[in-house]
């Protein structure tokens, strides 16, 4: 399936055609404008007055909505070509353009700014009304502002660089146009939130609804930079360290467990402390002061710097050995290898995490194993899906934040099944040219990422044609954990 450019002027279609390898069709200005073809992708581009004190000329607004009067019509694709507009260098804002049937001027052009809506043209809510929203994108370059009006000297000027902004916004148009067709989407099941990252979330709703704001996390309450936005909306704020929280005031820890030391300076500056950590990870600790406690060292299989290695090596610091590959666990030494036992962080590879248990077992036959497996179930049923469903699609995309561990596990266990995979912060993070030639699509997301980023990635996908979406996996999980009595 192709896809289809319209403009509304031709001076549009001059501009915007540099970029592209077919010239946009012209469909005429307001109501009268027509799309050739109502059932293909379409991206449709121009020039627009800004509503918004935000948006200067030669800027560039991608509509998340398109309004007409009371009719209103809802874009999905806006964070998708918003991110690949400014990995090309432009400006560019996202909200609601309003249309009308002329130019809109002071008062008028003040109540439409007052409904919210960045920019005004008099094309898209029109050409929006006869084509598939779901397929449709909107972008336009803004000539003229509330201070600068469109009869003005300077408009001119201003004219000419919005054309420039829409010129260079053209080889993205073409390669939206590229990434057209009809598509199947894999959904690997389970994926998104797991039990700790939902208790931990709910540990800091809570706080904020008993004590109010301001509660004070230490670090990132889950590895993920929108649920922590999300939480900083309502209230929360995060810290580094706690001599950052004010004595006596609430503070939380992560899910992802802290060293004794941590404890002991809250204790210190008389915090109200609230635990979120993982109960997952608490067992790990656990184990590592019942290992250590019998005069044993710790391997600790795992990834230096990460918040839960960093607080499970500070259960006992001079006790517990961090190995990180392989390659470590055939060189490292201790002082007794017949007291000698391992853990592991939560988040791993399973095969990674198994072969180098394997290397220290062979080196060290006294070696003393967890009483059960610390890598969690969240992590180990994600992976197991993602295998799966890398088996069956030409591109993984993996929804989550680089900072997190499991994120980035499952994107490497799909490139391991020889799969292209790709890490994503959210639907405006991917790359048009990765869906070239791809007409299967895998789609998972890490423990720390919020369900509506998949839901969001997917409805974006639909810009590029019809798809046909099913799942693989479906493991059900039903754990849940209970919460700290502070908040309880």
């Amino acid at each position: 399936m192709s896809g289809q450019v319209l403009t509304p002027l031709r001076i549009e279609r001059l501009a915007l055609e540099h970029g592209i390898r077919r010239a946009p069709y012209v469909s005429g200005r307001g109501p009268g404008g027509r799309a050739p073809q109502t059932n293909l992708p379409t991206v449709v581009a121009g020039v627009a007055g800004a509503l918004s004190p935000d948006v200067r000329p030669a800027d560039l607004v991608v509509a998340d909505r398109v309004r007409t009067g009371s009719a209103e019509v809802v874009l999905p694709s806006a964070p998708l070509l918003a991110g690949e507009l400014r990995r090309a260098g432009l400006t560019v804002h996202v909200g609601t353009i309003e249309t009308t049937d002329h130019v809109v001027t002071g008062a008028e052009r003040r109540h439409l700014a007052e409904r919210g809506a960045l920019a005004v043209d008099t094309e898209s809510g029109y050409l929006a009304a006869q084509l598939d929203p779901k397929h449709l994108a909107v972008v336009r370059a803004v000539v003229d502002t509330g201070e600068d009006p469109l009869v003005r000297p300077g408009t001119l000027k201003r004219g000419v660089a919005a054309l420039r902004s829409l010129r260079h916004a053209g080889p993205v148009v073409q390669d939206w146009l590229d990434a057209c067709g009809d598509r199947t989407i894999v959904r690997a099941e389970p994926q998104s939130f797991c039990a700790g990252v939902e208790r931990a979330i709910e540990i800091v709703e809570r706080a904020l609804a008993r004590h109010g704001a301001p509660v004070y996390v230490r670090r990132q309450i889950v590895h993920n930079t929108h649920v922590v936005a999300e939480l900083e909306r309502r209230g929360a704020v995060f810290v580094q360290e706690l001599d950052e929280v004010p004595e006596g005031a609430v503070a939380v820890l992560a899910a992802h467990g802290v060293a004794p030391s941590v404890r002991v300076q809250a204790t210190e500056r008389r915090l109200q402390v609230i635990d979120a950590t993982c109960p997952l990870v608490a067992k790990v600790h656990q184990e590592v002061r019942r290992f250590t406690g019998a005069g044993r060292t710790v391997f600790l299989i795992g990834h230096a710097g990460h918040e839960e290695v960093v607080g499970t090596q500070g259960e006992s610091p001079d006790h517990v050995v961090l190995v990180e590959s392989v390659d470590d666990a055939r060189t490292v030494q201790v002082p007794d290898p017949e007291q000698v036992s391992y853990v592991m962080q939560t988040t791993l590879s399973v095969e990674e995490a198994d072969e180098i248990a394997a290397v220290l077992r062979e080196r060290f036959p006294a070696l003393q194993a967890p009483r059960r497996d610390d890598i969690c179930y969240a992590t180990s049923n994600r992976q197991q899906a993602i295998r799966e469903v890398a088996a069956v699609t030409d591109l993984v995309l993996v929804v989550g934040s680089p900072n997190s561990s499991n994120s980035m596990r499952l994107t490497e266990v799909a490139r391991a099944a020889g799969t292209r995979a790709h890490l994503i912060e959210d639907a405006a993070d991917l790359r048009l040219r990765w869906l070239h030639g791809v007409r299967r699509i895998g789609v998972s997301a890490g423990a720390s990422a919020p369900p509506s980023l998949v839901t969001e990635l997917i409805d974006a996908l639909s810009a590029f044609g019809d798809l046909e979406v099913t799942r693989v996996g479906g493991v059900t999980e039903t754990i849940q954990f209970t919460l700290p009595r502070e908040v309880v």
